[in-house]
């Protein structure tokens, strides 16, 4: 058979070599910058795949299918593995049934995260052993070694990608499907119920388990070698910082293993004696260097390269220079003319600007949470105060409110939760805020019922089906809160901006819990466009109210034979929203044809 090759994105190699392994089930949660490999998967008829409502949920219907002898994968961004961590370590304690790749994709630099981790780290903490590719070819062969090595080693197995690797593009070649059919599930307590005494065993199993995968890496087919005839140093990369090393064709041997968790002592030991130096060049942690040092080798690392942030050709060129290695650079960094920046915003028509224009005005305290809205950070609005991690809104306003009111305060607090975070992570905090309610509490939370997980680009949420009939999720968000026992439920309509603001300034003065729904649905998403709207000169007043919205159609212009800068709408970027409309004080802004 004639094999064909393929420009692919790292996601979509993933997703390929899945296939080609003989993959059956593949879940997810959508997070940047994994999120185009599930949407890759759905692609081949032969694999069942969901955007499960959270990572930890993913897992587990990964790992029921893996126990039923299937090729299993999860992926999800670096910070979900957190959320998936509690099934995850007991997880990883039983022999793996079915092949089981868990693919996380981290984010040296932070260009999407709230934070930059080194699931390295989390592999190793949970007896995974660990593939580090740095190609879209790399990233298809890992996800098909990882699960041919899972079940030869009766372990789940991480596949650890960084951003650059996920949405960088290369040649792949491409191979047809081998056909695994799973052998069902046989219950069996000592494999798949993981309580003491049993758990005890399996701590010897995976030690066990981990020695004998150190013995093969050895002279496992995914760690390179290339000796330099004369060289006295060696330096370890892996992932994509060797294939930015390869590029400044350094004079020195480079030992690349793919596989980085767990490394062979017995052939890192035989190098040893071959060198005067070992430089370890790797992202985020120390975490090939610290794993040397435990063997007893000494190297180098971190002193001269950044413990944060993307290793590229420049920054290890910087850093081979300070380790003496070379004496002279050749790229250059473009850095001395600063580009000015453009900060994300809403999109034209988006839901959220109106709730984020009145919250700014009313100048509460505002507590948020992870999606589209985390923008209301930012300037324009700057009408969030805290932003931690996704359904975190919740617990966060009842902590801050039950101190408020130990102080004597009475000031409200206010929290904003998407649709997607509450089904991901925000009922149970919703359901928590019951214990111990006292009648000086003064929460209100609004949540954006928009019915897409949007910031991801538009997965299906619990609310979807409210708006399209095509997806096949309708839960009634009022419902399930008064069902908890949480009685002031409303929905409200944010682009009837004075309701909306009104109903707000109304609830805040509430004592107890008050929940505000907003139920516009997200313009991207669902394609939304009503009658455009326009700004007639001759009666704007130029006080940028309509601008202060942030409303990417809406800017300051020159009118001919008027005096003064007017406000502007781009009718070909605007929605018809009407936003802009309503908060205009002296009626400047029309639509461009009457409302029926």
């Amino acid at each position: 058979m004639e094999t064909t090759r393929k420009v692919m994105t790292g996601n979509e190699a993933a997703a390929r070599g899945f296939y080609e392994a003989g993959g059956l089930l593949a879940s997810s949660y959508p997070g940047s910058p994994t999120v185009e490999l599930l949407e890759a998967v759905k692609e081949y008829k032969e694999i069942y795949a969901e955007f499960s409502v959270n990572e930890k949920v993913a897992l587990e219907v990964a790992i029921g299918s893996s126990f039923y002898g299937a090729r299993s994968m999860v992926s999800m961004k670096h910070v979900g593995v957190n959320v998936a961590m509690d099934p995850l370590m007991t997880f990883t304690q039983t022999p793996t049934q079915g092949g089981f790749v868990l693919v996380t994709g981290d984010d040296p630099g932070m260009a999407s995260s709230q934070n930059e981790q080194d699931n390295r780290i989390i592999g190793k903490f949970a007896n995974m052993g660990i593939l580090y590719p740095g190609s879209s070819q790399e990233v298809k062969d890992s996800v098909k070694w990882g699960l041919t090595l899972s079940e030869q080693f009766e372990m789940p197995f991480m596949v650890d990608v960084t951003s650059r690797v996920c949405h960088g593009r290369g040649i792949v070649s491409l191979g047809e499907r081998e056909e695994h059919k799973p052998k069902g599930f046989t219950p069996d307590n000592n494999k798949f119920t993981m309580l003491p005494p049993i758990t005890h065993a399996r701590q010897y199993a995976m030690k066990e388990r981990l020695e004998a995968l150190a013995e093969y890496a050895y002279d496992a087919p995914m760690n390179l070698y290339h000796e330099v005839e004369g060289s006295k140093v060696l330096l370890v990369a892996t992932g994509l910082v060797y294939e930015n090393l390869r590029e400044l064709q350094v004079p020195y041997s480079i030992y690349r293993p793919g596989l980085v968790y767990p490394l062979s002592a017995r052939r890192l030991k035989e190098l040893r004696e071959k060198y005067d130096r070992i430089i370890v060049i790797e992202e985020m942690m120390p975490f090939i260097e610290n794993e040397l040092k435990l063997m007893g080798i000494h190297c180098e690392g971190k002193e001269w390269f950044s413990f944060t942030g993307e290793q590229n050709t420049e920054e290890i060129e910087e850093g081979l220079l300070k380790a003496g290695l070379l004496t002279k650079k050749r790229f250059l960094s473009f850095d001395k003319d600063p580009v000015v920046v453009r900060p994300p915003m809403f999109c034209s028509g988006c839901p959220h600007r109106p709730v984020f224009d009145i919250l700014k005005k009313m100048k509460v305290t505002v507590m948020g949470d992870i999606g589209c809205y985390s923008m209301s950070v930012l300037p324009a609005f700057e009408a969030s105060h805290t932003m931690i991690s996704m359904g975190a809104t919740v617990g966060i306003t009842k902590g801050m409110n039950k101190i408020m009111r130990m102080e004597g305060s009475e000031k409200p607090l206010v929290s904003v939760i998407g649709d997607g975070t509450f089904f991901h992570s925000g009922m149970t905090g919703f359901a928590n805020l019951l214990h111990q309610l006292d009648e000086k509490d003064n929460m209100t939370f609004i949540v954006l019922e928009n019915g897409t997980t949007a910031m991801t680009g538009g997965q299906q949420n619990g609310s979807s089906g409210k708006y399209d009939v095509n997806d096949d999720m309708h839960m009634d968000i009022k419902a399930i809160l008064n069902t908890m026992g949480i009685d002031n439920v409303q929905y409200v309509d944010q682009f009837d901006y004075k309701l909306f603001r009104d109903t707000l300034k109304d609830e805040v003065k509430k004592k107890g819990i008050s929940v505000i729904i907003a139920t516009r649905p997200c313009a991207l998403k669902f394609k939304i466009k009503e009658p455009h709207y326009y700004v007639d000169p001759n009666i704007c007043i130029g006080c940028r109210s309509c601008v202060k919205t942030n409303c990417p159609p809406i800017r300051m212009k020159e009118y001919k034979g008027i005096e003064g800068l007017k406000s502007f709408i781009d009718p070909e970027m605007c929605v018809g929203c009407s936003v802009c409309s309503q908060v205009c004080p002296v009626g400047a802004i029309k639509p461009s044809r009457k409302e029926a």
